[in-house]
């Protein structure tokens, strides 16, 4: 029986049932032990800001820094706030422990720790000690940030819509306070990079003036980028806007330009950054010199590469690249033979239709030369895809842009922005001149087509100029760009009021309203024109003054009779719809029938909506009758 000594009590399990009885010990060991505060659960999962300064030894200015920097946000808790304290800011504990790692933060360390130093040597008035101290500061890169967030090329291009809104506002802001002159220059210098990339490639698909700025839209290797560029007005900074958050963000968002654009620019055989040797200089002043600058050096680029590989890319690029290149001359070359042969067969066939002249009767229309034609159609549509050298060529959307303005030649007026139109232009096959020296055309030559003003009428100095080009307001240049469509100038002329601008975004099939004038452009593409339609307005109100004093009892009886007979018919129908949908609602559940009723309470806003459109467009139309009547 063991060590038990008889007539003693048998003492009690520790597995059995805790008691009061038990001392503490013993109740510990049965139920385990007491939990720390703060070591599980929400209060361990999620931390507050000033418990992640605590446990990083960092300030708030450089906590917020590697959380832009990192991509760490606070996270709203499911459920009850820990500890009960609402409204706070929580962080994730493996977003800290993450920031615990990052290489950036024993960087930040050692820059405070350097400017201990520096402070020390300055105020003992040892001002050649500090001088040297300070041209040893601690630097750091963002690289390995960058790729840590976007692994893939595709999710670097679908989160460019934030960086290049902040790099093109901050181009267009002055150098004051904390924005340096370094800052901007490097802002404008981005912004032109891409420009220049969008006009090549005809990558710009869509754009909108607003109040904000100019909404512009680029299709880039299947993704939609969408950014806002600001007015070219004096801008003016507001006090109450953090800038150096914004600083940080410019200075991520820096990096990630530039390793897309590296990537973009290699894809067409251009190397990135471009050397200003050829853009002819330094590129300096606004950002539309900039961007001149940039496009100027670009084509310089790509006409040197002779449709292969540009001469400015280096050795290491090259020998990576030829691999590549073999195959796709292969296809080129392929090409190139089936072309000849085609227009060889063509000649041949002319040849033999003239030498058999005789056999064929005077009245039979044998289109010979169709294969001729077709072959050098094919021809001209290969050389508009590999208008582009490098490995990129444009597709078929990229191709129909840029037929849009093929041939037409724009010179834009000192008043007009230069920034977006230019972009415009040039992206939809245009040619674009401007009030400088640096422009590539002047104001007085004779191939320009339009000539873009923004003023209430023409100065008399305009009248030295040719008289074939056309003077326009520039909205009609973004309208024609939105609906691939060479527009009339009637209604775009100078001093004219202009039709409505609308915006690309809008779905008219899901708002279930459609605008007078896109209606109107419809009609154009499908090749009505406006004036027949006037003729035939003004048609139809001739025949109703003079045909309706003849025949108007009669029809005025027929109306009336059909009139009756439809009402009937519609409010028939109307009560059996009406039945039908009550007897269905009534087979419905609780929870079904508050769902359909919120579906039917959005529908019919929506409907109220469209209704009140078309109400005041029936207005509109009304007023524009009688004007035209007086």
């Amino acid at each position: 029986m063991g060590n038990r000594v008889k007539g003693k009590v048998k003492k009690k399990s520790v597995k059995a049932a805790s008691h009061s009885g038990m001392g503490s010990k013993r109740k510990l060991s049965r139920m385990g032990k007491k939990r720390k505060k703060d070591h599980s659960g929400l209060d361990a999962t999620f931390i507050g800001r000033s418990n992640c300064l605590k446990r990083l030894q960092i300030s708030l200015k450089d906590f917020r820094r590697l959380c832009i920097l990192k991509g760490v946000y606070p996270r709203e808790p499911r459920g009850r706030a820990p500890g009960n304290k609402k409204g706070q800011v929580y962080y994730h504990i493996k977003d800290v422990r993450a920031i615990a790692h990052e290489p950036v933060l024993h960087k930040f360390r050692e820059f405070r720790a350097f400017m201990k130093k520096v402070r020390k040597a300055a105020g003992r008035n040892e001002k050649d000690e500090a001088a040297r101290r300070h041209a040893l500061a601690p630097s750091y890169t963002i690289h390995h940030l960058v790729r840590e967030r976007y692994p893939r090329f595709q999710d670097a291009l679908s989160d460019m819509d934030d960086a290049l809104t902040l790099v093109h506002l901050f181009a267009a802001l002055p150098s004051e306070g904390r924005i340096k002159t370094k800052i901007t220059n490097k802002a404008k210098a981005l912004a032109a990079a891409w420009g220049a990339y969008c006009t090549t490639t005809s990558s710009v698909t869509k754009s909108f003036i607003s109040v904000k700025g100019v909404y512009m839209e680029a299709s880039i290797l299947g993704s939609t980028i969408r950014w806002v560029n600001p007015h070219s007005f004096t801008q003016h900074l507001p006090t109450d806007v953090d800038y150096r958050v914004m600083l940080t963000f410019f200075e991520f968002y820096e990096t990630l330009l530039s390793f897309v654009l590296f990537k973009l620019y290699s894809d067409i055989g251009v190397r990135y950054p471009l050397s200003m040797a050829e853009a002819g200089g330094q590129a300096k002043g606004s950002a539309s010199a900039v961007l001149a600058s940039n496009l100027h050096a670009l084509t310089n680029a790509l006409k040197s590469s002779d449709g292969a590989v540009s001469n400015v890319v280096s050795e290491a690029v090259e020998s990576t690249t030829k691999g590549s290149s073999e195959p796709k001359d292969k296809e080129s070359k392929k090409k190139s033979r089936e072309l000849i042969k085609s227009v060889g067969a063509a000649l041949n066939k002319i040849s033999n239709d003239d030498s058999d002249e005789e056999d064929f009767s005077d009245d039979e229309d044998v289109d010979v030369g169709a294969p001729l034609k077709a072959a050098l159609d094919s021809m001209a549509e290969a050389e508009e895809r590999s208008a582009i050298p490098g490995s990129v060529a444009l597709d078929d959307d990229a191709t129909k842009r840029r037929r849009l303005f093929a041939g037409l030649t724009f010179f834009l007026s000192r008043e007009v922005p230069r920034g977006y139109l230019e972009l415009v232009c040039l992206s939809y096959g245009g040619k674009v001149g401007w009030e400088g020296a640096d422009s590539p055309i002047t104001a007085s030559d004779p191939t320009i087509t339009h000539h873009i003003v923004d003023r209430p009428k023409l100065p008399s100095s305009f009248e030295k100029f040719p008289k074939s080009r056309e003077y326009i307001q520039p909205q009609w240049v973004m309208d024609c760009a939105n609906f691939l469509f060479v527009l009339p100038i009637t209604k775009y002329g100078v001093g004219a009021e202009l039709p409505p601008h609308l915006s690309p975004w809008v779905d008219d099939e899901e708002e279930g309203y459609k605008p007078a004038y896109g209606e109107e452009i419809e009609r154009l593409k499908n090749g009505e024109t406006m004036e027949a339609e006037d003729m035939d307005e003004d048609s139809e109100e001739d025949m109703d003054e003079n045909g309706g004093a003849e025949n108007g009892e009669k029809d005025l009886e027929d109306e009336e009779d059909e009139a009756v007979t439809e009402r009937r018919a519609k409010k028939k129908k109307q009560k059996e719809d009406e039945e039908a949908h009550k007897l269905a609602k009534t087979m419905m559940s609780k929870k079904a029938s508050r769902l359909y009723g919120r579906m039917q309470h959005g529908l019919s806003e929506k409907q109220a909506k469209v209704d009140a459109l078309h109400k005041r467009r029936e207005e509109l139309d009304s007023k524009k009758k009688k004007k035209r009547k007086n």
